[in-house]
């Protein structure tokens, strides 16, 4: 993940940082299905026994019905878009059907807790090899800007930003990125905050400032 300013503008991305001006984003980044659990080619199928009459239903069912061609059946499902897939391929679906359950709760949580500052859910799209999208990466953009000349407002907001940032269950490196953005400047605007109100006390009670700050000349005396 990669953060950046851009004329005054952070970019966090899962993937590309590309970012509209006072926004991050935070999300998945699309990763390929892991293959390392998919049985090879060459595996063969598990062995199951069957009873005579089983064995000559299903030979039953096999024939091709009458007036039906050998492999009509076949070609019929090629003609549909419906592909028979080998034992590796169906893994490849399996895996995809988890990874795009995985990122759209994965942005879900995003988007709910962000509310009014989180934006649409993009997602990066894989075909599968049953030729059917799967959501394999994604990201919401989240407004990280503050409220100008409210740091209280400003607290707020980064309060549920920072949420936003870490409401899925295993939040990414871009998440913890965006997060970490948003306690940074809630911090500022209390320090702001605090400043504006010894600013407001020394104004209403004179000499407020001096009675908070030791006396120099007994520290010198001292020294």
């Amino acid at each position: 993940m990669h953060a950046r300013e851009l004329r005054g503008t952070l970019l966090i991305s899962p993937s590309v940082s590309i970012v509209r001006l006072g926004e991050a984003s935070f999300g998945v980044a699309a990763r390929q299905p892991s293959a390392k659990n998919a049985p090879k080619e060459s595996t063969p199928a598990a062995v199951v026994t069957i009873g005579a009459e089983a064995r000559a239903k299903a030979a039953a069912s096999a024939k091709p019905e009458a007036g039906e061609a050998p492999g009509a059946k076949t070609d019929a499902r090629a003609a549909s878009g419906a592909p028979e897939l080998s034992e590796s391929e169906q893994q490849q679906v399996r895996e995809l059907k988890n990874r795009d359950r995985e990122v759209r709760s994965h942005e879900q949580a995003h988007k709910s807790a962000g509310g009014a500052y989180a934006g649409s859910i993009h997602y990066d799209y894989q075909r599968g090899p049953d030729h059917k999208r799967y959501a394999v990466g994604g990201h919401v953009p989240i407004d990280v800007s503050e409220v100008s000349g409210d740091p209280g407002a400003t607290i707020r907001k980064m309060d549920i930003v920072r949420q936003a940032a870490l409401a899925p269950a295993e939040p990414s490196s871009a998440d913890r990125q965006v997060a970490a953005t948003a306690s940074k400047k809630a911090a500022q605007a209390r320090a702001e905050l605090a400043q504006s109100k010894y600013a407001e006390a020394d104004a209403a009670v004179p000499g407020a400032r001096a009675a908070r700050e030791p006396p120099r000349a007994a520290v010198s005396a001292q020294a």
